[in-house]
């Protein structure tokens, strides 16, 4: 019988989010998961220092992620992922509550903000393929009834998500336009891992 993967072990990736899982896991994917278990605000901060623009800040915590678990599992193909959302010169961080939710839109509304999705392929403790993509949203201009009105119906799962929304979800009603690929959206920019993939040899077609 025919196979669209073709190494010997699953796809290890580098993180617990449910989102990345079901990407890869859609496109046929054999996927297992482990948490890399970085500490992303010591990265964050280092990479301030060094003065990072978002979207190398969004390789930089992937390539973390991804070299973390190579180093336990030097054998295997990993596959570590990030995002970074940016507004203007603001690094936006996951909401730890409904009020910081709140404040995340109240920011973001009415403005083009810039979602900067990164991946990494490591094998052998080392990074053996790097991608990044940028999607750009804006969001439509909300007062505040109708920021209310969305978080008490989003519920506090929008809290998992770094701009406080989910766009697969009802997060779509707070914006004008979308620019970007949906897997970039969503937090893994799939056809560049796709082929990246395909050069390493591990997919059949």
């Amino acid at each position: 019988m025919p196979s669209l993967w073709t190494a010997e072990a699953p796809l290890l990736l580098a993180s617990t989010s449910r989102t990345r899982l079901t990407l890869l896991v859609s496109a046929g994917l054999p996927v297992e998961t482990q948490s890399p278990d970085v500490d992303e605000r010591a990265v964050e901060r280092a990479a301030a220092a060094e003065a990072l623009v978002p979207s190398a800040l969004a390789l930089r915590l992937a390539t973390e992620k991804a070299l973390a678990v190579s180093r336990r599992h030097p054998e295997r193909l990993v596959i570590g992922a990030d995002q970074v959302l940016a507004c203007g010169d603001d690094v936006f961080h996951k909401p730890a509550d409904r009020d910081a939710a709140h404040d995340h839109l109240t920011r973001l509304a009415g403005r083009t903000h810039a979602l900067h999705s990164a991946a990494i392929l490591a094998q052998d403790g080392k990074a053996v393929e790097t991608m990044v993509d940028t999607a750009h949203l804006t969001m439509r201009p909300l007062d505040e009834t109708a920021l209310d009105n969305y978080l008490d119906l989003a519920g506090p799962d929008v809290w998992s998500s770094v701009g406080a929304y989910q766009l697969e979800g009802l997060g779509i009603h707070l914006f004008d336009r979308v620019e970007g690929d949906h897997t970039t959206i969503l937090g893994l920019p799939l056809m560049p891992v796709l082929a990246a993939l395909r050069r390493r040899h591990v997919l059949s077609f």
